[in-house]
């Protein structure tokens, strides 16, 4: 493989994980597409002090040690992490107090900047949808979860263009079995071109719901059987995110404030006949994989291979934040200016997540985080902790001195 077939290949896809209305319908703006030029200037991280941190001595520490845990169980096994994580398995004192002093002697901060030195971004919120479903096919029952296809290839750039680590690009192998070519595009895919047969994990009895199960990246789906069974990410075609809410407000269907899940729905019961031609304007197409039934899970898998917490996890662009890294994230409410400054875990990514302080917030499941997740998008500012070495210092990825 050339540098030069590679070049002629970035503009085809840049793809990541993107991470469906319960029953009490609630509003949900849909992101817009934010997907960078691989030139952008790159996000970088600035060392920073406790007392620097907007809201670090207020946040009640207890309620993201848990989720803190899940990430040392990811990444406990790093030689970076592993005398951090040894040390958090034994803390003794687990009152915020003792929580906030053992981060302080663990972690250097770090804030993120953005790659025009700006310190602010764009925040955003995203929760686990329920979705009715069956395991056969029927007239109610006629829109497919597909799991992955076989034919659907992963290219690694990292190896000839360090610059773009994290980004892959998705395709496929033409007729004749000698070159890569884009893989199927939803519209594609939707009127059977790719090898798919065999490859239905459910079918579900909504389109839209199917279609914002794929924003969200996971959810849950009761079947007509009773059971309830909880699907994930597993990949993705390779197409940028492209928001049908902004596309109704380009084309006049829809004011601004009204380009949420709700008003989507209204605008699709009242034109039926151009529903199709709106979904497949997002060319991007996610794939799941059915996920163990764990009980005790707080939250679906994250990209970090953990479940996620309500309201503690955080999906991040990993060029930026290190997966399974503790963010403190200053925001707000949703919707609102009371202030939200606390303790988060970047354990997800997301197809929209791109740039250095952009992150999304996941809310959990329900109504509740429906309507939270939807009605966020905030201004906020991020830093990230990275544990010490032995000596007291930090290698930090990019780092900006003050």
């Amino acid at each position: 493989m050339t540098r030069r077939w590679l070049a002629a290949l970035i503009p085809i896809a840049l793809a990541a994980c993107q991470t469906a209305p319960t029953p009490e319908l609630q509003p949900m703006v849909v992101p817009p597409a934010e997907v960078p030029s691989p030139k952008a200037p790159p996000p970088t991280l600035r060392i920073s002090a406790w007392n620097a941190i907007d809201g670090w001595p207020d946040d009640d520490l207890r309620a993201a040690w848990s989720a803190f845990l899940g990430s040392c169980s990811a990444l406990g096994n790093q030689a970076a992490w592993q005398s951090v994580c040894g040390s958090a398995a034994n803390l003794q004192d687990s009152s915020s107090a003792g929580l906030r002093q053992f981060f302080e002697l663990n972690f250097t901060p770090y804030q993120v900047i953005n790659g025009d030195g700006s310190d602010s971004g764009l925040i955003t919120g995203y929760y686990e949808p329920l979705l009715r479903g069956s395991r056969t096919q029927s007239k109610r029952y006629r829109y497919p979860i597909y799991a992955a296809p076989d034919d659907l290839l992963t290219i690694d750039l990292s190896d000839a263009y360090p610059e773009l680590k994290s980004m892959r690009l998705r395709g496929r192998l033409d007729a004749a079995g000698r070159r890569i070519v884009p893989y199927y595009d939803r519209a594609q895919i939707e009127d059977g071109a790719a090898p798919l047969a065999n490859k239905e994990i459910v079918w579900v009895d909504d389109s839209i719901d199917l279609f914002f199960l794929q924003i969200q990246g996971s959810g849950r789906v009761k079947l007509d059987s009773g059971e309830t069974i909880r699907v994930g990410y597993a990949d993705q075609n390779g197409y940028p995110y492209r928001s049908i809410g902004r596309r109704l407000v380009d084309l006049g269907e829809l004011p601004l404030e009204k380009a949420s899940m709700e008003g989507i729905r209204d605008w699709a019961d009242r034109n039926p006949d151009k529903l199709r031609e709106l979904l497949d304007y997002n060319a991007s197409y996610v794939f799941f994989r059915e996920l163990p039934v764990n009980a005790d899970a707080t939250g679906p898998i994250g990209a970090l291979g953990v479940a996620l917490t309500p309201q503690r996890s955080l999906a991040v662009d990993t060029r930026a934040v290190p997966l399974g890294a503790p963010v403190f994230l200053a925001t707000t409410w949703p919707n609102s200016t009371r202030p939200l400054k606390q303790l988060m875990l970047a354990q997800d990514t997301g197809g929209a997540i791109r740039g250095g302080v952009r992150a999304d917030f996941f809310w959990g499941f329900g109504g509740q985080a429906a309507f939270q997740a939807g009605s966020m998008r905030q201004s906020g500012k991020m830093w990230v902790l990275l544990p010490n070495n032995g000596d007291g210092s930090n290698d930090a990825p990019q780092q900006q001195k003050r």
